[in-house]
Order: structure tokens, then sequence, then C-alpha cells
């Protein structure tokens, strides 16, 4: 008797293991079969109306929304919530973000909000031109540039390590600025390490909204987010940004962009956040039609798609 019941209960544990790897395994199914659920925020302000008569935002998630696997939702500065409710955050698995004038509206208890999401995986975030100065960018970064500093240390002491935190520049920077974020170690006698960051400026020291064009190449083909672009393709109207961009050495950098005058960007990085990502796109000033290219729209396109499957897999 005693052997048959340890047989039976033997067996009952590998039904219980079995049950819950195909529900576990159900799960992953049904979420790879929901359709990857994007949030298209957009600050709308007027000057948009000299390229996109539906504003910017709008522009993309129309083109997002034919798109099969995508549901598609557009909001707004001006919305109820300022667009970004928990109950949108929570329903939302890619938030794609353009803003310029008017970041410091957010509150900051969304941007955390945000990327508390992004860090714990529940959220990746797609981040267009300007955005690079949006609160939830820069808070992102930030912490990402406060990960890298505590990466650089043994076991040991990131166990006990302090780490302190200076603003980083709030200005564009000058060619010659010292480059942010900014680590630097110290170890006392008999104390913990001390971690001092200076955090990321998340700007550049030049641009130009002169409407000449640029020529973005493609570094690394196999990358989901390069799928069906052509090696070097044309940004035909936009706003010049110049390196050296401030802000952590991204994981990947997709694509590069260059213009006639010299001047070049990292255009497609990708952060990882936690065990969220970010993906930044440099181009898309508001009064040149940028998002109304196939190509442009093609990228935004994949980094949605290509953050979606991630999340899903939990990658």
């Amino acid at each position: 008797m005693l052997r048959h019941a340890r047989f039976c209960s033997r067996r009952g544990l590998l039904l219980v293991l079995a049950a819950m790897a195909a529900g576990l395994g159900g799960s992953r199914q049904a979420a790879a079969a929901r359709p990857v659920r994007v949030l298209v925020w957009d600050e709308q302000q007027p000057a948009q109306k000299q390229a996109y008569d539906n504003f910017l935002g709008n522009q993309i998630a129309e083109h997002l929304t034919g798109v099969p696997g995508l549901a598609v939702r557009s909001v707004r500065l001006d919305d109820p919530d300022q667009g970004l409710s928990p109950d949108a955050l929570d329903n939302c698995d890619v938030l794609v973000w353009w803003g310029h004038v008017r970041h410091r509206d957010i509150k900051p208890e969304r941007a955390k909000q945000i990327v508390d999401r992004i860090k714990r995986g529940q959220l990746s975030m797609v981040v267009l031109h300007s955005g690079h100065w949006s609160v939830p960018f820069v808070e992102a970064m930030s912490q990402r540039a406060q990960d890298d500093a505590l990466a650089g240390l043994s076991a040991e002491d990131r166990a006990g390590a302090r780490l302190e935190t200076t603003p980083g520049p709030t200005e564009a920077p000058h060619y010659d600025s010292p480059l942010t974020p900014e680590t630097q170690y110290r170890k006392p006698i008999g104390g913990p390490v001390v971690v001092k960051v200076r955090l990321p400026g998340c700007c550049f020291p030049a641009y130009r909204a002169d409407g000449k064009p640029s020529t973005l190449r493609v570094l690394l083909p196999d990358h989901p987010i390069a799928a069906g672009l052509p090696h070097e393709f044309t940004n035909q109207q936009d706003e010049m940004y110049d390196e050296p961009f401030h802000v952590p050495q991204p994981d990947a950098v997709v694509l590069e962009e260059r213009w006639a005058g010299g001047e070049w960007f990292r255009s497609g990085s990708v952060w990882n956040v936690g065990r969220g990502k970010i993906f930044y796109f440099r181009p898309g000033h508001e009064t040149f039609p940028v998002y109304k290219s196939p190509l442009m729209l093609k990228v935004v396109e994949n980094a949605v798609r290509w953050l979606g499957t991630e999340q899903a897999a939990g990658k």
C-alpha cells in the first residue's frame, strides 16, 4: 500500500506539473495571439498643421491601424489625464511618443508610472524626434545611467554601494562639454563604495531646422527594426541633430543618419531599461512631412511590432 501511495503521489505531482506547464504554454499562446496594443501619444501643437492636416500623431496612428496584429489608439496631451490614465497605460503594450514645446506640462508622477511599467516589462516605448527631452525619456535614461553605474561594480561592492546623483544639464551642451552621464567611483577606507552619477542631459550640441535632406543608413540589417528597409534611404526634409548625444550607451544602434554638412547622429537606438525596452527614432520635426514617408512609417511599424513581440515573450 505504501509503495502504491508513493506512486499515486508522484503521478499526481506529474499531472499537476503538466497542467501548470500547459497553462503557462496556453497563456503564452494567448499573449502571442492577442494584438499588440499601441497607444500613440502626441502633444498636438498647432505648428504641426504646416505638414499634417490631422496632426502628426494621428498620421502615425492611421498608418498603424492598417497593420495586421496591432490595436491602435491615438491620444493627446489635452485629453483627460493627459491621455495617460492608469487604465490607458495598463491596456498598452507599446507607447509611441511625440512632444516638443510642452514637455514640462507632463506631470512627473505620470512619467514615473510610465518608466515603472517599462522597468517591470509591462510596457515598451518608441520615442520620436524632440521626445529626447520628454519627461518619460529623461527619467528612463536617468534610470539606465544609474543601472550602468552600479553594473560596473563587483557583486560584493554593489550590495553595499551608496549611489549619489546630480542632475544633468538642462540646456543644449557645447561640443566640448563633458559627456553625460558621467560616473565616478570612490571607496573610502573601511566604508562602502560611493557611486556619483551626473545624470544624462538627453540633448546634443547642434540642431538646425532648415529642412535639408539627410541619409539614413542601416547598421544592423538583421535587426527586426530594419526589416524591409533598404541599406540607405533619404529623409527628404527635416531638422538636423548633431552628435554627441548625451545619453547612456545604447544596447543597439540600428540606424545612423548623416547630412551633407558633415553632421551625423545615432538615429535609431535601443536601450534596455530594467525588463523593458525603449527605441529612439530621431526624424520627425513637426513642420516637415516626415511621417508621410512610407519608409519612416515602416521604421515605426517595425519597432512597434518588435517591441510588442519581445514583451509578450518576456524578453
